[in-house]
């Protein structure tokens, strides 16, 4: 029986990659759902390809032109966040890889755990918005989440199920300003911004990653998916992206997990574990990899790193919180609204405003992000007073 999978943001980066892996081990993986936002075109192409059970575009203006487009094929149309939720629930579905952006993915996440559906995780929003709940229901429904960012992947390679981890090291690329003065990232632009030196991601995590922000993002999914203390997560950053993480053990040894930067590797992981697939395409080669580097990040110039660890230490709903007004900030940054640096202090201001829950519950996650983003686009009107 080939293994069903539904692809929740099937037209990004990541989830274009897991096509590309189900494609080439069609005798063991089949795509049962699709998703997407907007991108109805791509959804289609993709449909016409795969030919899965269902496909979904959340954005309900856009049903009748992917109903019409795919009126000459037996594939069921849906459209809205509540059709995104009920489809992860079908029966026949084994796994779920949650590629959407942001916040979006939590709801559906929840839906696909309920159901108990084996979670690949790609939208690390969900677990840095609310860790404790995803953690707690996927214990209680028996569901693995499997990690599809490089880094996590990497440590979840690394561990050893018989020692106890003492340190996880995150690398970071340090993204394209990674040289850049406080001067020049004052006058950073989306352009310069969205020119990753070694990935090819979407718009909105490649902005992350340039700030910083998204490695602040993988620093609290550490916490929740490895079950370690803020101390013991650090990060490096590591320009070259051929060491992907590592992990400590109490004795001082240190396991790395090395490739090329191929998000097609965790995706196929995730998919195929505990066994490993071949994978097409070029695969590292020491002789000509070159020097291997690494560095403190400066999180002087990247507050949002710093941000981040405030944001866990305190816990509650503050990531919560920062998650919201970060994907403000980004929009605004993409939409020539604040600068480059505008974006820590924004977040800033709206991890100071925004009421702290100490222990929220899921409408509580709801109401935070509510709230976070109404204050945030208001701060954004006013020039961030």
């Amino acid at each position: 029986m080939k293994k069903q999978i539904a692809i929740l943001g099937s037209t990004g980066s990541i989830g274009s990659q897991a096509l590309q892996v189900i494609e080439e081990h069609s005798d063991l993986y089949e795509v049962y759902a699709l998703t997407a936002n907007n991108k109805v075109e791509r959804l289609v192409e993709q449909a016409r390809k795969f030919l899965p059970e269902a496909v979904v575009i959340a954005n309900e203006d856009k049903y009748l032109q992917l109903k019409e487009a795919l009126s000459d094929l037996p594939v069921k149309v849906y459209a809205g966040a509540d059709a995104l939720c009920q489809i992860v629930e079908s029966r026949p579905i084994d796994m779920v890889l949650t590629a959407m952006v942001g916040y979006a993915g939590l709801r559906p996440t929840i839906n696909a755990i309920k159901a108990g559906k084996t979670i690949a995780l790609a939208n690390k929003e969900t677990l840095v918005v609310a860790g404790e709940l995803i953690k707690d229901l996927a214990m209680q429904y028996h569901v693995p989440i499997l990690p599809v960012d490089s880094e996590h992947s990497a440590i979840f390679q690394c561990l050893e199920t018989q020692n106890p981890v003492s340190k996880i090291i995150l690398t970071a690329s340090g993204g394209p300003f990674r040289t850049y003065s406080q001067e020049q990232l004052q006058h950073a632009t989306k352009e310069q911004a969205l020119k990753h030196p070694n990935w090819h991601m979407g718009a909105k995590i490649t902005v992350d990653s340039a700030s910083m922000m998204n490695k602040g993002f993988e620093v609290i999914e550490a916490k929740w998916l490895f079950d370690v203390l803020p101390e013991q997560i650090e990060v490096v950053v590591h320009p070259q992206s051929i060491i992907h993480s590592m992990v400590e053990f109490e004795d001082g040894a240190v396991k790395a997990q090395m490739g090329l930067p191929d998000m097609r590797l965790p995706i196929q992981y995730a998919f195929s574990y505990p066994k490993r697939l071949s994978l097409s395409g070029e695969k590292l080669n020491f002789l000509t990899c070159g020097a291997l580097t690494f560095e403190a990040p400066d999180v002087k110039r990247f507050r949002n790193l710093s941000l981040a660890y405030e944001a866990l230490r305190r816990g509650g709903n503050m990531p919560c919180i920062m998650n919201a007004a970060n994907e403000v900030a980004v929009y605004a940054f993409l939409n020539d609204q604040i600068s480059f640096l505008g974006m820590s202090d924004l977040i800033e201001k709206i991890m100071q405003r925004v009421s702290f829950i100490e222990k929220p519950g899921y409408a509580d996650y709801v109401s935070t992000d509510a709230e976070s983003r109404r204050i945030a686009a208001e701060m954004v009107i006013n020039g961030l007073k």
